[in-house]
């Protein structure tokens, strides 16, 4: 017996072709202030497109009520930057969706480590160092610190953290620590989801002096006496644990409460049951209903 599979076809998030626009047929969704041109992420655009151009296109999507304009999904301070440099014109990838989300919340941005590797490659092939630190806009010792960003670091915490938004002197604290300390350390920073520079220095703060690099020299930071570095040293292995506990019945935890949710809506939606709570449990009546809420259960 044979079986016919149904042919199926998956449309293009995109044209097929990139479009070169004027600016004058693109519509922003919003202004970029001055607030935003004195950022760093601005500058450091700015400085990319001055030494290498555009590499990135912006994103627009076709105006359904108006056959010559465009709505800018993303790359506003792409376009920004490049109205200040004079131009006119930029080239675009044209989506066939008019929505925004995308772009702003699910689209991987450059991480750390990654822009370390890009570096590394961009030197192989020859890449003047003065030349990239133009276009990252950074000076030359800043990028000595991003080429040499891995050294020390063992490869157990970087596959970890390969994807993440670390703070660059958060892998000099890292540094500080034996290997298995930073596998420890990065283990926390992505149970927690953060890599800040300040919880880098709470969880060096909380190191064990035997899994310090320089175990020998005991560790100084101000304000903060012995005694309350070895709560930390505790408090934080309790919490490690805790965290493993919580990551290993997460998804469980989740599909019951899922499934309960479920059968107490399917409850609630009884117009007897209803009416025999407000009756006998009245005070039970207001949790379900809140239960059954999905802005409830989802916050």
């Amino acid at each position: 017996m044979s079986v016919t599979r149904e042919e199926r076809t998956v449309a293009a998030a995109f044209e097929q072709e990139l479009v070169t626009l004027p600016f004058e047929e693109i519509a922003p969704l919003y202004v970029v202030t001055p607030q935003k041109k004195a950022s760093i992420k601005f500058k450091q655009i700015a400085a990319s497109v001055l030494e290498i151009g555009l590499v990135e296109p912006i994103v627009v999507s076709r105006d359904p009520y108006d056959t010559g304009q465009y709505t800018l999904l993303d790359g506003h301070l792409r376009l920004q930057v490049l109205k200040d440099q004079g131009q006119t014109h930029a080239r675009c990838l044209v989506s066939t969706d008019d929505e925004a989300f995308t772009y702003n919340k699910r689209i991987s941005r450059l991480a750390t480590i990654q822009e370390h590797k890009m570096i590394l490659r961009a030197l192989s092939l020859g890449v003047p160092e003065a030349r990239l630190a133009n276009a990252l806009n950074v000076n030359i010792k800043t990028l000595k610190q991003k080429r040499q960003l891995l050294d020390g670091i063992c490869d157990e915490a970087a596959e970890l953290l390969k994807d993440k938004q670390v703070a660059l002197n958060g892998f000099q604290i890292l540094k500080k620590m034996k290997p298995i300390r930073q596998i420890e350390a990065a283990q926390l920073m992505v149970a927690m989801n953060k890599f800040t520079i300040n919880y880098a220095r709470s969880l060096l703060a909380a190191t064990p002096e035997n899994q310090l690099v320089s175990a020998a020299t005991p560790k100084k930071i101000k304000g903060i006496s012995r005694e309350q570095l070895e709560l930390m040293e505790r408090e934080s292995a309790n919490l490690e644990r805790e965290v493993r506990i919580v990551e290993d019945s997460y998804g469980a935890d989740h599909l019951n409460l899922v499934l309960t949710r479920g059968y107490i809506a399917k409850l609630m939606r009884c117009e007897r049951i209803t009416r025999y709570l407000s009756l006998h449990h009245d005070a039970f009546l207001p949790a379900f209903e809140k239960i059954t809420e999905k802005e409830a259960f989802t916050s």
